[in-house]
């Protein structure tokens, strides 16, 4: 009995998840088991995705013209609404005419899985429709640019001042007010005020990069540097330790894996602007990408290009998260 009571009281005491404890609050998970719901939670969405699409009779609600009988304004690889489809043959049931025929499609904007992953691929391989247009990936290599410049240029006056705010009570009195109001400003409002400073080329699109995440920024890394443990801060002052030795030594390595893991965050705020972002000024980038396909109906692309975003996305937090680890291999937030 006493070997049981203890094991109960230590229910995953080498990581692993017993069953029956999933839904602890901060019950720890094997890796294997974190690995598993990591692949689910993309595995999921994709089959309800699969399923609407190759489903009939799950949603379908337009039909895909193969044959268009002796309607005048049908055409083979035409999409029509149910209903008018319907229309059309009781029409030529009446008069005596050929019908149309078709299959059950969904409508042009959700194409399927395997649509979107052949566009995927080819969007590399097919050339620019336009003489003078870009490469995908000379497209994202631009976007890419966007952001690197719009986050580094933000966290140089961001940090700083967020740290600064954190540790000094006057610093946030005169820069946090501030802050909170400009935070509620959205920043493509400013696109036509950056676009007559700044021209219509990157320096517009890095600004609203900036705008949207400088603000941010500074009140949550504030707000971080609050944390820093104050049996420490008063350690140091009492052996001595003060004003810039005392943010540098104590207060910023203390928090510095909180702050890393802020920085993760807000990056991925930045790439929310992006388009946006983009398609002020001269469009450049993915935006003018997506905005092309999209023009010409070709919606595969369009999901193909927003998933690249994700995966860039993803990918870049995934190896700041793994760096995270070997800088901090004492921050168990970070496990």
């Amino acid at each position: 009995m006493l070997q049981i009571s203890v094991a109960a009281s230590h229910p995953a005491a080498d990581g692993d998840a017993v069953p029956g404890q999933w839904f602890r609050v901060r019950a720890p998970l094997s890796r294997r088991l974190r690995v598993i719901l990591a692949v689910l939670s993309f595995v999921l969405p994709i089959t309800l995705w699969s399923a609407v699409s190759y489903v009939p009779f799950l949603w379908h609600p337009d039909v895909l013209i193969s044959d268009p009988g002796d309607v005048d304004f049908f055409m083979p690889g035409m999409r029509v609404t149910k209903a008018s489809f319907a229309e059309e043959i009781a029409d030529a049931k009446a008069s005596n005419t050929a019908p149309p025929v078709g299959v059950p499609c969904n409508p042009v904007y959700l194409p399927a899985p395997g649509d979107v992953l052949v566009a995927f691929y080819t969007s590399f391989t097919t050339p620019p429709a336009d003489q003078d247009g870009l490469w995908l990936h000379q497209s994202l290599w631009q976007s890419i640019q966007t952001i690197f410049w719009g986050f580094v240029i933000s966290s140089l006056i961001g940090v700083p001042l967020g740290i600064l705010c954190g540790a000094h009570n006057g610093a946030a009195r005169l820069v946090e007010p501030f802050a909170e109001f400009f935070r509620y400003l959205p920043a493509p409002a400013f696109g036509t005020l950056a676009v007559a400073v700044l021209g219509i080329y990157a320096g517009p699109k890095i600004a609203i990069i900036v705008i949207g995440t400088l603000f941010q920024q500074i009140l949550i890394i504030a707000n971080t540097t609050r944390k820093a443990d104050f049996s420490l801060v008063e350690a140091a002052l009492t052996l001595g330790t003060k004003n810039l030795r005392l943010l540098s030594s104590v207060v910023i390595p203390s928090v510095l894996p909180d702050l890393y893991r802020d920085q993760r965050i807000l990056l991925g705020w930045a790439w929310t602007y992006l388009i946006v972002a983009e398609l002020i000024g001269a469009t450049t980038g993915i935006s003018l990408f997506i905005t092309q396909q999209s023009r010409y109906q070709h919606y595969a692309n369009v999901y193909a290009a927003i998933a690249m975003i994700g995966i860039l996305g993803l990918g870049t937090d995934l190896v700041l998260a793994a760096l995270g680890r070997k800088l901090f291999p004492w921050d168990r937030a970070a496990a």
